[in-house]
């Protein structure tokens, strides 16, 4: 016999037997043992069929730019897998798009090294420093903020005034002719004349920036034609771009329509509007699979998203590339 319990460990009678040995040595059996549970587990647990059907769902819409993640949520119930398991699909090659369709599989650049940049306390940045912003919060807690920042084309071009709600992750784009304080002010006095004095403060009543010259005059956003107060500005510390990092981050559904150096002449506000609907209609996993824009119809005015012509994309026709736009 070959098996346990008829191995020569611990037999008396081993020296002078002639019979076959067979000893059992507990490492070697324990590798045997792991190996075999590995063999038996690999591959995957669906039928071709099922992951066909998985195959014909998920990859026209990671075709179309779309997260993983984003079609997970929307998903879940006809995939009949989980996400962690989605993503193993992809690694194993298993479906017509591919690792290099997903964003998030490509490298980020390596980081900058932070440098310590001295502030300047300049006249504008009195009683708006990143500090007072602090005090600001502190003193109202409940206050709603809205980071504002520009996102440039080809340089000397046409730039998009972005506005990123925190609450509920709700991006604004406006297009500008130039990154100049004048067109800031043209942009935030439209939204303004559009939404109305009431609305206006009640949804940007404090705008957090940074040190760009074209956010240099702050009376002319904070308050309006008559000298009505309508909003409050307060500047980032130089070199801590991390102290807006929201919109920063967000920008990226920018770049997967609008690419670095891509000049923005050929746009028009409409085209950045329709751009900006299907960013705001992406599911978002910091948000627990929900929209920034269905967050937006329960955290800001009623009237606000319709004012601005800002509508929901269905799910599936969330495009995120720059055919969008052709």
């Amino acid at each position: 016999m070959n098996s346990y319990p008829y191995v020569c460990n611990g037999c008396v009678s081993k020296i002078g037997c002639r019979l076959s040995k067979y000893t059992y040595r507990a490492k070697v059996a324990e590798a045997t043992y792991k190996d075999t549970l590995s063999a038996s587990r690999a591959g995957i647990g669906i039928s071709k069929s099922e992951l066909e059907h998985i195959d014909r769902l998920v990859s026209p819409l990671v075709l179309k730019g779309q997260s993983l993640s984003h079609i997970y949520m929307n998903h879940k119930d006809e995939l009949g897998c989980c996400e962690k398991t989605l993503y193993n699909y992809f690694d194993l090659n298993l479906f017509e798009a591919r690792n290099i369709d997903l964003r998030r599989k490509v490298r980020y650049r390596p980081r900058k090294k932070k440098t310590s940049g001295t502030i300047r306390e300049t006249k504008c940045r009195l009683g708006r420093t990143y500090d007072d912003f602090e005090a600001f919060l502190e003193a109202y807690p409940d206050t709603p903020i809205v980071e504002m920042d520009t996102v440039e084309g080809k340089k000397g071009g046409k730039v998009l005034l972005t506005l990123f709600f925190r609450n509920c992750s709700l991006m604004l784009a406006i297009l500008l002719d130039a990154s100049t304080q004048k067109c800031v002010e043209a942009a935030i006095d439209t939204i303004y004349e559009v939404l109305g004095h009431e609305v206006f403060k009640d949804s940007f009543p404090v705008l957090l920036t940074d040190n760009g010259s074209e956010f240099k005059d702050p009376k002319s956003i904070e308050y309006d034609k008559d000298g009505h107060l309508r909003t409050n500005v307060f500047y980032c510390n130089p070199h801590a771009s991390h102290q807006k990092g929201r919109i920063e981050k967000n920008h990226e559904y920018i770049r997967y329509i609008l690419p670095k150096g891509k000049p923005f002449d050929s746009l028009t506000q409409e085209k950045v509007t329709l751009m900006i609907n299907h960013i705001n209609s992406a599911a978002r996993a910091s948000r627990n699979g929900t929209t920034p824009f269905k967050l937006a119809q329960l955290l800001l005015n009623g009237t606000f998203l319709e004012s601005l012509s800002l509508v929901e994309i269905p799910p599936d026709e969330v495009h995120l590339k720059p055919a969008l736009l052709k």
